[in-house]
This record gives C-alpha cells, sequence and structure tokens, in this order.
C-alpha cells in the first residue's frame, strides 16, 4: 500500500531530520554538561584541590544540580532594560551555536543495505563557508546583550568582545583559506578524506602556523582564557550577561562551551585528520572512525581547561596586538608559501 503523498514528500522527511536533530542535540547539551564538571575536577586536580565532590559518587551528578538550579532560578529583568532585545539576545547566541553542528561529519561514509550514509545532517558542497557565516552571528547575540540590559559594565563587556571576536575571526578565516588552498575543496567531510593515509598526510605538518593560529583564534573566539577580557570579574564584574540570571544566563553558559566544543573538533576535522587513525594499520584501524574523531577532540578541549588553570588574563592591548601584528601577518605570509607550493613541484606535499 503507497503511502498518500503529503506523508512520503514532507512527513517522513521531517520526521527523519527532526530523529538526526534530537540524536545530535541531546549528545551534545549531555557533554557540555558533564565537560564543566570534568573542567573543574580537572583544574582542581592541577591546583591541588578535590573539585565537586558532594552531588552523587565523587560529584559527577554535580552537573544534573547545576541545571536544575538554573531552570528554578528566577529570571531578572531589569527595570531599565529593552525587554525584547534582552530575551532575543541569549538566543542569538545558542542558535548558531546549535545551527554549526548542521554540517559537521562525524564519520566516513558508510554503505548501509539502504545506500550511502554519512553521519552528517546537511551534506553541503560549501560546507566550510556555511559554518564561517553562522557562527559570525554569534556576536549580534554579546552585542545586544551588552546594549539591551543598558548597565556601563555589560556594555563595556560586549564592546570588548565584539572587537575581540571581529580581529580573531579575520586570522581564522585566513588560516581556513590555507586549508581550503590545500585540500581544493570547501567540504568538511572532503577535506577530512584528503588527509587519509596515515598522520604525516595531516594538515597539520604542512599548514604547522595556521593550525596553532586557528586553535589559540578559537580560544579568543570563545572567550576563554587567557582571552576574557570580556568576562574579566576583577574589572568589570562579569561582563555582557552581568544583569542575566537563570535559564536566559544558562544559554549563553551553553552557547559557550557548545562553542568550545566545536572548535575543538574542527581543529580535529581541518588538522589533524578528522576520523582517520595516525596510522594506516592494525590496531590503529580496528577503533572506529568517531572514536578517533572524538579522542581528538577530547585532546583539544583538554588544552582549553589547560589554559584556564595556567594562564593569567591579558590585557586589552595585548590581545588586540596578538591578532592584528602577529596572527594576521602570519597567516598571510603562509597563504603565499602554500600558493607557491601549489604552483611548484612542491604541490606533492599538499596532495
Amino acid at each position: 500500500m503507497d503511502l498518500p503523498v503529503w506523508i512520503a514528500d514532507y512527513a517522513l522527511p521531517v520526521a527523519w531530520i527532526t530523529v538526526q536533530i534530537v540524536a545530535l542535540v541531546a549528545p551534545l547539551m549531555l557533554a557540555v554538561a558533564y565537560l564543566t564538571v570534568v573542567e573543574r575536577k580537572l583544574i582542581g586536580y592541577m591546583q591541588l584541590r578535590v573539585g565537586p565532590n558532594r552531588v552523587g559518587p565523587r560529584g559527577w551528578l554535580q552537573p544534573i544540580a547545576d541545571g536544575l538550579k538554573l531552570l528554578l532560578k528566577e529570571s531578572i529583568f531589569p527595570t531599565q532594560a529593552n525587554k525584547g532585545v534582552y530575551i532575543v539576545a541569549p538566543l542569538l547566541s545558542i542558535g548558531p551555536a546549535l545551527l554549526a553542528w548542521a554540517v559537521i561529519p562525524f564519520g566516513p561514509t558508510y554503505q548501509t543495505p539502504f545506500g550511502e550514509v554519512t553521519p552528517v545532517i546537511a551534506e553541503v558542497d560549501v560546507s566550510l563557508l556555511f559554518l564561517l557565516a553562522v557562527t559570525s552571528f554569534g556576536i549580534y547575540g554579546v552585542i545586544m546583550a551588552g546594549w539591551a540590559a543598558n548597565s556601563k559594565y555589560a556594555i563595556i563587556g560586549s564592546m570588548r568582545a565584539g572587537a575581540q571576536m571581529i580581529s580573531y575571526e579575520i586570522a581564522m578565516g585566513f588560516a581556513l583559506i590555507g586549508v581550503i588552498m590545500a585540500a581544493n575543496t570547501l567540504n568538511i567531510g572532503e577535506i577530512v578524506v584528503a588527509q587519509s593515509g596515515g598522520f604525516w598526510h595531516w594538515y597539520f605538518l604542512p599548514l604547522l602556523p595556521l593550525f596553532v593560529v586557528f586553535f589559540i583564534s578559537g580560544v579568543a573566539e570563545t572567550n576563554r582564557l587567557p582571552f576574557d577580557v570580556s568576562e574579566g570579574e576583577s574589572e568589570i564584574v562579569a561582563g555582557f550577561h552581568v544583569e542575566y540570571a537563570g535559564m536566559t544566563f544558562a544559554l549563553f553558559f551553553l552557547a559557550e562551551y557548545a562553542n568550545m566544543i566545536l572548535v575543538s573538533i574542527l581543529t580535529a576535522l581541518l588538522f589533524l585528520g578528522g576520523w582517520h587513525p595516525p596510522l594506516p594499520v592494525a590496531p590503529f584501524t580496528w577503533i572506529p572512525g568517531p572514536v578517533w574523531l572524538l579522542l581528538k577532540t577530547a585532546l583539544f578541549l583538554f588544552f582549553f581547561l589547560w589554559f584556564r588553570a595556567t594562564f593569567p588574563r591579558f590585557r586589552y592591548d595585548q590581545i588586540m596586538r596578538l591578532g592584528w601584528k602577529v596572527f594576521i601577518p602570519v597567516t598571510l605570509v603562509w597563504i603565499t608559501v602554500i600558493g607557491v607550493a601549489n604552483l611548484t613541484p612542491l604541490r606533492a606535499v599538499f596532495h
């Protein structure tokens, strides 16, 4: 018996996409929740403290308690705030942070009885361009949050965050241009495929300066230490979200940690071979590709946490100098090197 046309053409595709979204967002939110407790425990061990150890076995239910507290906490709306913009701002932060995951591939294409299946929600040929466009929207949520709260501390924090994110987005974009030139594609999955065959084919070797610039710029983009001048507690209380509480604050919190994971998995995909093992031989090939991708992502997340426990906060002028006078010139020079190499026998290094 044939299904009605509207079910086959509309209802089933929408249902399938909904299942895919839930299958992605639910583990992502769980990862965000437990990244917070891992961060607190890891930094605690580095500083000879215990960290959370009261809620659940060894404190592993602490994220559940924190989530319930934020869910039940009252959301405060300042009297002088522009309430419409004040409410929209956290949505503009969490929205792009989640939308960007639509084009992230989690493994190679698999052959199934139903045909080829790629573990990605949206297979887009220009997925890297889509990613840049979507993530750039996050700055609007930060600026709107600082302006709508009508607080001098919030507006100073949002202006700092805006200048910082715009500055380091340029360096990140130039670093990605190098990857595009090396792989000759804008598709993230094809970029990973171009790095198959062993770690000597991974782009972190020939594109080492761009690799370093991309990851450090990603740390700055997420406003994490040592680049957290937008939230400098010793200077401006808490930055652009100082007037937020309850679930409105939780949305900013979720967006920050989701972006941390996004930057980590992107670095693994673009420079560290994605789901490819370091050596194309057993026993490395026995481990599934998505597991390799998760392990590489966890490595970069560890660096995020390590930086927070180790480095002091940079001054604002130091952050601007690093972005404009160091990172951007380095990326421009290395893009030139890649362009020259692609026109010479050195082309084999990248292909």
